[in-house]
């Protein structure tokens, strides 16, 4: 049981009638399903696992893959991966932008885009091509930015963008395994830290659209059953930003109604972002005696912008004394060194979502599907992130942790037998897990995807 899209849509007087590739599989699962565990060694205490169904095939059965695309990438010598002869001229004026965005000739840089415009007119073509597209486009909007340092205040996001948005997430959670082990790695760590507490309280700083908490919800109460204890109390607080208005009616309502029906006590709370950099974690309310947990991604830290301002943030964490800190980085192309350029950052951006769109196109075939995952999904990603390489300001974030006295914990060998256990289930080659330090990272073939590591003060 999952949250239930299709009342979304009728909610919003907007039903999918049309079918993302998830609705012509019958094997195929929701964001919170992930594979059910392996039984328990012997003389081994039992492990805390999902009891999730599993997600089966996400490729019809005539699909076949082809070969990894090659990447041109790979020998551009002004690339962070060092590749050099790029290819198309496109890419050559791409990186001559971004050195006149280093050097602060921004009208040059403007001319070299102007001109790319005229080039690269939609996203089409391959998953390169359709990366420089929004590349440029991203980068014509910092430019935008560049010249005008008022700021447009945020708009809310509009009913249709909302419906297509859940539509290209319901397509990609349900083919591309990227959002289905950022979830599983970061609840399963959360349940592996809290496990045995009657109050949970997890303090989000990025929601999505929430699915994630029906799987979390769900293991609790069953786990509660299965003891004959008392169900606890879950309680999530998200922080998001202005223009979430909408979304956050979605999740509220959706997540309280699947808490009803599991029987289970449950808040969640929304604080805008705005409100809480004025008043920092003042603008949360806490409850005594409660087992907290804290969520982070490199928004927020973007967000917060200059070391300053992340440590007084980590030293504010600390003072909360949460039973775990995960962090779900999804820049894995960030040096373990603050970049030394815009051009660098941009660069190896850039290389991480045509990586991104290759794995994307694998997974769901290709077509329409693909196309609006890229631009309900991973453009606003792409806008972020290119705005954030500008700025340049924000340390690495494993400098920072380091700094403010954290420590890695490192990942059950459970929970990563696990995510291979979900990766055996998708069947497309290339995906596969691999273990960074005290991370666990999703690949495609030699390049990470996205990263997820557990931490304690």
């Amino acid at each position: 049981q999952t949250l239930d899209w299709d009342s979304i849509m009728k909610d919003l007087g907007l039903h999918d009638d049309s079918a993302p590739p998830l609705k012509l599989n019958p094997h195929v699962c929701l964001p919170d399903a992930f594979p059910p565990p392996p039984p328990p060694p012997p003389h081994h205490q039992p492990q805390h696992h999902l009891h999730l169904e599993p997600p089966g095939h996400f490729l019809p059965p005539d699909f076949a893959l082809s070969d990894a695309y090659p990447n041109p990438l790979d020998s551009c010598v002004d690339s962070p991966a060092g590749w050099n002869g790029l290819g198309p001229d496109f890419f050559h004026e791409l990186i001559q932008a971004a050195e006149f965005f280093d050097s602060s000739e921004f009208h040059l840089a403007q001319m070299i885009l102007t001109r790319l415009n005229q080039r690269l007119r939609s996203p089409a073509g391959k998953p390169l091509q359709r990366a420089a597209f929004y590349f440029q486009e991203a980068f014509q909007s910092l430019l935008l930015l560049q010249s005008d340092s008022n700021r447009a205040p945020a708009r809310l996001s509009s009913w249709p963008d909302i419906v297509q948005t859940i539509r290209a997430y319901k397509a990609f959670s349900g083919n591309s395994p990227i959002s289905m082990f950022t979830h599983f790695t970061a609840i399963q760590a959360l349940l592996e830290s809290l496990d045995g507490s009657m109050l949970f309280h997890v303090v989000d700083f990025d929601i999505g659209f929430g699915g994630q908490y029906a799987s979390l919800m769900k293991e609790i109460a069953e786990r509660a059953d299965a003891r004959e204890l008392q169900r606890p109390i879950v309680r999530i607080t998200a922080v998001v930003p202005e223009e979430f208005a909408i979304e956050t009616k979605l999740i509220r309502d959706n997540l309280s109604q699947y808490a009803h029906e599991l029987k289970l006590r449950f808040d969640v709370e929304f604080v805008l972002v705005r409100a809480f950099e004025m008043l920092s974690f003042k603008s949360i309310r806490f409850v005594e005696g409660e087992s907290l947990a804290v969520h982070l991604s490199p928004a927020i830290l973007h967000r917060l912008g200059s070391a300053s301002n992340v440590g007084r943030f980590l030293g504010d964490v600390r003072r909360l004394n949460p039973s775990i800190v995960v962090f779900v980085d999804t820049e894995p192309w960030a040096d373990a060194a603050a970049p030394a350029s815009f051009k660098r950052s941009f660069l190896g951006c850039f290389e991480h979502y045509a990586t991104v769109f290759e794995s994307v196109d694998a997974a769901t075939g290709g077509g329409d599907w693909a196309r609006k995952i890229e631009a309900y999904l991973l453009r606003p990603r792409i806008l972020a992130a290119v705005e954030a390489a500008a700025r340049r300001a924000t340390p690495p974030w494993r400098e920072s942790f380091h700094g403010a006295g954290m420590r890695a914990v490192r990942l059950s060998q459970f929970a990563h037998y696990q995510a291979e256990c979900l990766l055996g289930k998708v069947q497309v080659r290339g995906f596969h897990v691999a273990k960074r330090q005290a991370e666990l990272v999703l690949c495609w073939h030699d390049r990470a995807l996205v990263a997820t590591s557990a931490w304690r003060f």
